[in-house]
């Protein structure tokens, strides 16, 4: 299924190499003026210039050439020489039943070689409540596995949970030291008991002010540091409490993730990575990689001439590796946090046999990912391109900075979907919606009047732009909002509802009138906007056309009476129209991970 504009620029691009111009600069986009055509192809100045001819004359050989194609209802040249492109009715009605008639994907094109792609995002930790930082990799992950999956990849979405390293035996100090645990804390085997000595609560409370005594109390930090390396060596009793941690965490996060509307396909932690560790650091040093550096073994990673500058501690500036070396063992003998994303990269190439990894993670983490995907390059884990970090943002206050409480805390990713659902609330009763229906289902209304607020305001931002939270804005019904998009699809759904109670049936698609012509164009756009989100990894491309789309067919509807239409022929059309509008938008939104309700 090939969209409009994908069609006109192959003829155009015929044309062109018939006149023995470069095929490739026949780029048809949509028209910079509407009003005057549907797409232009601006490719006769840069080809004449290079011909050394007049791109006027240029374009007007084209344009001959392009004469009697049916798809087009006329070829004009503006200026020096653009070639403006104007469809005809009757294609882009046959178009538009095209889009109608495909549930699957609402006119948008499957990728032609499919590949297996993990998306490894979330990053949720044992013991650390979801917070308004985990937002934003959530948000932007799950509309990517989706968005991927929709095109035909084959994809896994894992949340790359942390549930390894140094935070572990910080725990696992702090809960020995409270006397809650002492059955975990003997030598032996065990058996040790089933019922878990701790609540998340407690792993809330406990993490936090381990953290903090680690870095003042010497003593403490080296018994942390101990536990640590015990539960990594398979020490029974700590891996029992481990397991006991791991799980009341999971339980907790699952439970946030379903209230988001985020699913996983994995729940790998770092933890499932560790047995890998001790045959992937005999496979570095076997391949003369690792090194000795100051007591630890690291791999360098930065190429020949690579440098940046380093300021130390005196002041003074130096040149230094760029990227510094990937540190695998520290002078203490432990693996670090990015010896644990090497093997997870090695892990993934043996269980998922990628070809593509798309870390969803702060763009603050850019230096460690690209000494761990070098790592990987050098190791032979994984080919040149195949290891993506998609960097995004923050989600700030109205002071500009991130997003924190009135109280300056971090705000609980619980918290937040909370009052997000007592504003949808408050809104809905403001506009008189659903105040008719059961409560089950006005709550229901709520709740997704709520996530769609929350991720629409995310993703109708560039993912690698921060942006303002503001809150009353997001859950306006009206405007770029999520709420806003999810009214008009109710508004549609009404619509339809009304058709088949008067008995009111489809019938082919027939485009006479300029609001019937331009939500057509923009049902067409839907396929580049998808492919262009795709390639670009960026999520807004969708929004963008969702609210457009939106937009389009609340001029449509105030343009074009449908119930009322002329005849029935028209009525039909219109129905088949605003049929095909209502699914092509709860396609966009689903790729975006926003579900819509069936009324309001």
């Amino acid at each position: 299924m090939t969209d409009l504009r994908t069609e006109l620029g192959e003829a155009v691009g015929a044309a062109f190499a018939a006149e023995g111009v470069d095929a490739s600069l026949a780029r048809v986009t949509a028209s910079d003026r509407p009003d005057l055509a549907d797409f232009q192809s601006n490719g006769a100045l840069a080809a004449a210039k290079a011909l050394k001819a007049n791109p006027r004359e240029l374009a007007a050989k084209i344009a001959a050439r392009l004469e009697g194609d049916p798809r087009l209802a006329s070829v004009e040249i503006a200026g020096p020489g653009f070639i403006n492109l104007k469809v005809a009715d009757a294609a882009l009605a046959a178009r538009a039943a095209e889009v109608a008639a495909d549930a699957d994907h609402s006119g948008a094109a499957l990728v032609a070689a499919p590949r297996k792609v993990v998306i490894d995002y979330a990053g949720p930790n044992v013991a650390k409540p979801m917070h308004v930082g985990h937002l934003r990799s959530s948000i932007i992950g799950e509309s990517l596995k989706r968005l991927y999956r929709f095109r035909g990849d084959q994809v896994w979405g894992d949340a790359h949970f942390g549930d390894w390293g140094f935070q572990m035996g910080l725990l696992i100090t702090a809960v020995g030291d409270e006397g809650q645990a002492d059955a975990f804390m003997v030598e032996g085997d065990g058996p040790f008991p089933a019922e878990s000595p701790v609540a998340l609560e407690d792993l809330e409370r406990l993490y936090p002010a381990a953290a903090a005594k680690a870095k003042e109390d010497a003593a403490f930090r080296d018994r942390a540091r101990k536990a640590t390396a015990e539960l990594q060596g398979g020490r029974p009793g700590y891996r029992a409490l481990w397991k006991h941690m791991h799980d009341v965490s999971m339980k907790a996060l699952q439970r946030e993730f379903t209230a988001l509307g985020v699913t996983f396909d994995l729940w790998n932690g770092e933890s499932d990575a560790d047995p890998l560790i001790p045959g992937m650091v005999e496979e570095l040093k076997a391949k003369g990689l690792l090194v000795e550096d100051a007591g630890a073994q690291v791999v360098h990673v930065a190429r020949p001439g690579e440098t940046r500058k380093k300021k130390l501690a005196d002041g003074s500036v130096i040149e230094a590796p760029s990227p510094p070396p990937l540190l695998v063992i520290s002078s203490e003998g432990s693996a670090m946090y990015g010896t644990t994303d090497l093997a997870t990269i090695k892990q993934r190439r043996r269980d998922q046999d990628f070809d593509l990894v798309l870390y969803v993670v702060d763009e603050r983490q850019a230096e460690h990912f690209e000494q761990v995907f070098r790592g990987a390059y050098l190791a032979g884990y994984a080919a040149e391109g195949q290891l993506d970090h998609l960097g995004f943002g923050t989600m700030n206050g109205p002071d500009g900075k991130p997003f924190k409480t009135r109280a300056g805390g971090v705000l609980k990713l619980h918290d937040l979907i909370s009052q997000a659902t007592d504003k949808a609330r408050e809104r809905l009763h403001e506009a008189k919606l659903g105040e008719a229906l059961p409560e089950a289902e006005f709550e229901d209304i709520a709740r997704k009047v709520a996530v769609a607020a929350l991720k629409f305001a995310d993703l109708s931002n560039a993912r690698t732009t921060s942006y303002i939270f503001d809150l009353d804005r997001f859950m306006s019904f009206e405007g770029k909002t999520g709420p806003y998009l999810l009214y008009q699809a109710v508004r549609i759904k009404s619509l339809l509802r009304k058709a088949a109670d008067q008995g009111a049936d489809f019938a082919p698609v027939v485009i006479a009138e300029p609001a019937e012509r331009d939500l057509a164009l923009t049902l067409d756009a839907f396929s580049q906007a998808v492919a262009e989100a795709y390639d670009k990894k960026m999520p807004h491309v969708v929004a963008e056309h969702a609210y457009r789309l939106a937009q389009s067919f609340s001029k449509f509807y105030a343009a074009c009476p449908v119930l009322i239409a002329p005849d029935e022929a028209t009525k039909g059309s219109r129905l088949a129209l605003s049929k095909a509008a209502l699914d092509q938008l709860e396609t966009a939104l689903r790729l975006l991970g926003i579900d819509t309700p069936e009324r309001m």
